[in-house]
């Protein structure tokens, strides 16, 4: 099953010797699964490859309770979109997905106020460096938060001085 995975990747253009496949199978030297194991726990199953352009892809499904059913899901979807590019319809595809990439992220949007928590009317800096000092105690790394977070916040406090100050 692993071979019709690898031989519909390479059918979609994946460049030689850059397609991997993934899975908790407990393979010999030569990449083939050792006999006589049982089912692995996590039966999931992924390949990654390289397109013609170089750019990185990836298909993991596990959907279904063994690795040989998730990996010929995988060969007949990858089967499906060849069909799918065979008919010009991948070219539709990949517009509607640049589409999206070009909307602004739901964050983009969020003024200075909204990301620190302080109300439209407030001008008082003191109250705004006490609301900056609460939200970052939840949105610093070291305490549960992440660093996009942290830095969205530092940018609103920077942009709440210039704006009151």
């Amino acid at each position: 099953m692993a071979s019709h995975t690898r031989e519909q990747s390479d059918r979609l253009g994946a460049r030689q010797g850059f397609t991997v496949i993934s899975t908790n199978v407990v393979v010999r030297l030569d990449g083939l699964p050792r006999s006589g194991q049982r089912e692995p726990a996590d039966p999931g199953a992924a390949v990654y490859w390289q397109d013609r352009a170089g750019a990185p892809r990836v298909m993991a499904i596990d959907m279904y309770r063994s690795v040989a059913d998730n990996l010929a899901a995988i060969a007949a979807t990858l089967e499906a979109r060849r069909a799918i590019e065979r008919h010009g319809g991948a070219q539709i595809l990949e517009r509607a997905f640049t589409g999206f990439t070009a909307l602004p992220s739901p964050g983009a949007a969020r003024t200075w106020r909204e990301v620190i928590g302080v109300p439209a009317g407030e001008q008082d800096m003191a109250n705004v460096r006490a609301a900056f000092r609460r939200r970052a105690q939840a949105a610093h790394p070291d305490r549960g938060g992440s660093h996009d977070d942290m830095a969205a916040l530092t940018a609103a406090m920077r942009q709440a001085e210039r704006e009151l100050s």
